[in-house]
């Protein structure tokens, strides 16, 4: 019994499936078991030397040990702005962006700006836990849209009835998709955007694996479509684009309603960014597209190992053209809880279990290839020995 009852709200969260993650992998390396962990997808390539030499001036720096603006530092919004128009052809006013700490943070914090009781959020399933957990901290009701294998991992809005999308005040939207490694082309944002501008309501963009593309790929920009700008919020995260995810660093940028409501909920609730971080990160976004080809490249080459063993054991995925994950179905009548435990036991391969990002995640695993090359070997090694 506890000491004093949890919130409802609390009551009603399952485990963050990265805690259960952890746990697991905990309780096997006490046990002596050498494992390949691509269950988390924290990038174990380092952050970029420029970017490290950037902190190690700005930390020192007096300028940067007192209070930071809630929107982020000009310079940086600058810097972000310039980004966006560089690498997306997209032009957000620097006075139309914030900085956040990390996108998840910022994603979390959007909905308590514009959900009251009862309005719903359009919430993907499978999905990054966030959106929801989002929805449901500001009192909202998550309305799931399947991601379905069939129409590749793109929802079918079409298909959302009328009475939902009057009671919606936000789609959540993820290309590249996490969990399911699922692009899309600029046509979902264009039918998002529509929709949209018809109901009222919000587009938000979780573009955080934007830039970790293969094979000539590019990322669209929902701010690509006309309209967008007044009807929508896209969300980036240095974490992945820069292998920063310690350091707790993005932004937003967009409607410029969007924008400054969201800034005046962080404001009550936290005191932004540390300067020299957002120093740093400057040098990232002002810098960084070498920085970037070269990760990509590394992601790539992994991702053509781990198809070698995918495909010796005639498992069926689609091969991703973007991020560093692989949504990989799970051998007939195994559920995801059953296949990522048999990984782990039989392989020591640690997975994501699919059913952790919603009701259609049933069924999958999912690999993050954030481990160096030779243990992605060791992987399609050990994968090759199991018996499905």
């Amino acid at each position: 019994m506890s000491f004093v009852d949890p919130s409802d709200k609390v009551k009603s969260l399952p485990v963050y499936p990265f805690v259960k993650l952890e746990q697991v992998k905990e309780k096997a390396l006490e046990e002596g078991r050498d494992l390949v962990d691509l269950g988390i997808g924290d990038p174990d390539l380092p952050t970029p030397e420029f970017i490290l030499e950037e902190m190690k001036k700005a930390v020192i720096d007096p300028a940067n040990h007192r209070y930071p603006t809630s929107t982020g530092l000009a310079a940086f919004r600058e810097a972000a702005s310039k980004f966006l128009e560089r690498r997306h052809g997209v032009k957000v006013p620097a006075s139309q962006v914030i900085s956040l700490i990390g996108s998840k943070e910022g994603i979390a914090h959007f909905p308590l700006a514009f959900l009251n009781p009862g309005d719903l959020s359009l919430v993907p399933s499978p999905a990054y836990p966030v959106y929801k957990v989002g929805t449901i901290f500001a009192g909202g009701e998550p309305y799931l849209v399947p991601l379905k294998e069939e129409r590749g991992f793109v929802p079918d809005l079409d298909a959302v009835p009328g009475s939902v999308w009057k009671k919606a005040k936000m789609l959540f939207l993820n290309y590249p998709n996490n969990p399911t490694g699922a692009i899309c082309g600029l046509e979902l944002f264009e039918q998002a955007v529509f929709y949209a501008l018809k109901h009222k309501l919000w587009v938000v963009s979780d573009a955080a694996y934007a830039e970790v593309c293969f094979d000539g790929y590019r990322a669209p920009s929902v701010f690509q479509v006309k309209g967008a700008m007044d009807c929508a919020i896209e969300f980036y995260s240095l974490s992945k684009t820069f292998n920063m995810t310690g350091w707790r660093l993005g932004f937003a940028a967009g409607a410029k309603e969007a924008v400054e409501m969201l800034a005046k909920v962080k404001s009550n609730i936290d005191s932004g960014v540390f300067q020299a971080i957002q120093r740093a990160g400057i040098a990232g976004l002002e810098k960084g597209d070498q920085a970037i080809a070269e990760m990509c490249a590394v992601y790539q080459k992994r991702r053509d190992l781990l198809c070698r063993g995918l495909d010796k054991l005639g498992l069926k995925y689609q091969k991703p053209k973007a991020t560093f994950y692989f949504w990989v179905k799970a051998p007939d009548k195994m559920s995801s809880e059953q296949f990522s435990g048999k990984l782990l036991d039989e392989a020591g391969i640690i997975s994501s279990p699919g059913s952790s990002y919603g009701p259609e995640g049933e069924g999958y695993v999912r690999f993050a290839v954030v481990a160096p090359e030779e243990r992605i070997k060791l992987a399609v090694e050990r994968l090759g020995s199991l018996e499905l």
